[in-house]
């Protein structure tokens, strides 16, 4: 597998994009759920969402395809996140093009259950800077 991945707590981790080969070796791993931040065709090079889907489910893994384009997510976009961290078997693995917009997702869908010191430890222990604004902004999760 050449995208690293990044467990910031036992229930969630980050990754760069995934490739279907990537997949088996996640499930192998103890990953549960896959959360795909990416919009198809972003990138000519990127898998479409649906065959990842596929091969996900052939590997046992729950799926939910969340498209943000890069720096716009909206509070529905969190709430839709925050939804899918409660609602998928854990451990969830979340991933877009280089992982910063899942780790934001992330930080932004804890404010008020994690601590923000903590919140931002975790990201930067992965390798991740947050944007400023996530943990200063308190999100509307409401359906």
């Amino acid at each position: 597998m050449n995208t690293p991945v990044h467990r910031l707590t036992p229930a969630f981790g980050v990754a760069g994009q995934l490739q279907a080969g990537d997949i088996a070796e996640l499930a192998a791993q103890g990953w549960r759920s896959l959360v795909c931040n990416r919009p198809d065709g972003e990138a000519a090079d990127q898998p479409a969402s649906a065959e990842l889907a596929q091969v996900a489910a052939a590997q046992g893994l729950a799926w939910r395809h969340l498209p943000i384009v890069s720096g716009q997510w909206r509070d529905a976009d969190v709430a839709a996140f925050a939804d899918a961290l409660r609602t998928l078997p854990a451990p969830v693995l979340a991933f877009c093009r280089t992982g910063t917009r899942a780790i934001n997702l992330w930080a932004q869908a804890m404010v008020g259950t994690l601590d923000n010191e903590g919140i931002e430890r975790a990201a930067a222990d992965a390798g991740y800077t947050l944007n400023p604004a996530v943990l200063r902004r308190v999100p509307d999760t409401s359906p």
